[in-house]
């Protein structure tokens, strides 16, 4: 594996958001696919490979950085946050302020699919409480407002906790070794999973960490041991496996377990089964440069495409009703949403996510300024989930 570059993830997260993209088309136009129409199954694909991207940058920096120093800690805080808020600040307003118009087009859709409705409050609370626990991404614990905008955004309060936790994810892998740590933590978010169950917390979207803790510790493991000898490597694996396994946070029929499971095995797949002719060459078409642009609009492609698709969807619907078919709806839709969403991910990635980026560099450079190490400069990180 190059030491510096996984060529498959840049292929990859951007195939996990055009899956999400893809299968709300399905559940909005009642066109169905196998598999394509489960999207929180791209989902789970944004967190192992964020879970291993995580994994793969501290390695990087193992030798430059202190991660016992709480600097270090802010620094890997800092440059994930202007990563992920810019762009999430600018989609929030443009969905609360559309949020009726929009729920009016869900009411259609549903009404003409035969589907139960959404909850109001989902498109329609504008309150302070709802912003603000938007804005400072503390949603995500909280039942009653983990899915209460019109955007897929359940994920991001669920990226942030677990990118407040993973320093000491770090600490505890560093004291006790990453595969039994790895469990530990996967131990400690099924119990805190349970007691919050048992507490009468009912999570509408897996959007508290414990849920789905155990997929992005599957993806440290993966690069956790990159440079081991084979039967470590397949060792690890194993070990990613059961947790990937481990039934909770989201649906649990075994189409999803299979699922899940074939994503972990591919995955290491492609990053350490390379010397096999076919994955090597899978590897570098994920890594060619059109999929390395469907990779850099990948987030903003996750974030706008429902605020586009919903009015599209109702649109079709009532222009054309039945007479056009599941098949046509969704052919219709596709032609007109997919394009619209990728050339608004390609503006927003432009003017607001890498200057967003650029940000977050400055505010690290001048605390390094104030001593913070220089290295946390180095090596961009370049993902980030849905």
């Amino acid at each position: 594996m190059d030491i510096r570059r996984v060529e498959c993830l840049d292929g990859l997260r951007g195939v996990a958001a055009l899956w999400v993209v893809l299968g709300h088309m399905m559940i909005l136009t009642g066109f169905r696919l196998p598999l394509m129409s489960k999207p929180d199954l791209g989902v789970d694909l944004f967190i192992l490979l964020s879970g291993f991207l995580m994994m793969f940058q501290y390695r990087l920096r193992a030798g430059r950085e202190d991660w016992t120093a709480p600097a270090t800690w802010g620094a890997f805080w800092t440059r994930r946050f202007f990563r992920l808020a810019p762009l999430f600040y600018v989609t929030l307003a443009a969905a609360l302020i559309a949020g009726p118009a929009i729920y009016a087009d869900r009411v259609a859709i549903d009404g003409f699919l035969g589907q139960s409705l959404q909850p109001s409050e989902r498109y329609l609370d504008g309150s302070l409480a709802n912003i603000v626990l938007h804005l400072t991404f503390l949603f995500g614990f909280l039942p009653d407002y983990a899915f209460r905008t019109p955007l897929p955004d359940w994920s991001l309060g669920l990226e942030m906790q677990f990118y407040l936790l993973f320093p000491f994810l770090v600490l505890l892998g560093r004291r006790f070794g990453w595969l039994t740590s790895a469990f530990i933590a996967a131990g400690g978010g099924v119990a805190v999973a349970l007691l919050a169950a048992a507490a009468g917390l009912d999570y509408p979207m897996p959007s508290f960490l414990p849920l789905k803790l155990q997929l992005f510790l599957s993806g440290m493991l993966l690069a956790a041991g990159a440079d081991e000898s084979r039967p470590r490597l397949w060792l690890r694996l194993g070990a990613a496996m059961l947790l990937a396994a481990i039934p909770i946070g989201g649906d649990q029929d075994l189409l999803h377990f299979a699922v899940r499971e074939l994503l972990v095995f591919g995955f290491f797949a492609l990053v350490h089964l390379r010397s096999l002719g076919v994955i090597d060459w899978i590897s570098r078409l994920l890594g060619s440069r059109p999929f390395h642009w469907l990779g850099e609009l990948s987030y903003g492609a996750y974030l706008i495409h429902l605020l586009i698709l919903q009015p599209v969807a109702a649109a079709v619907i009532g222009q054309f009703g039945t007479g056009l078919g599941a098949i046509g709806r969704f052919a219709l839709t596709g032609a007109i949403v997919i394009p619209a969403t990728y050339v608004l991910a390609f503006v927003t990635y432009r003017l607001v996510e890498l200057p967003g980026q650029r940000l977050g560099k400055a505010v690290i450079k001048r605390a390094v300024g104030r001593g913070t190490p220089r290295a946390h400069q180095t090596v961009p990180e370049k993902i980030a989930a849905p």
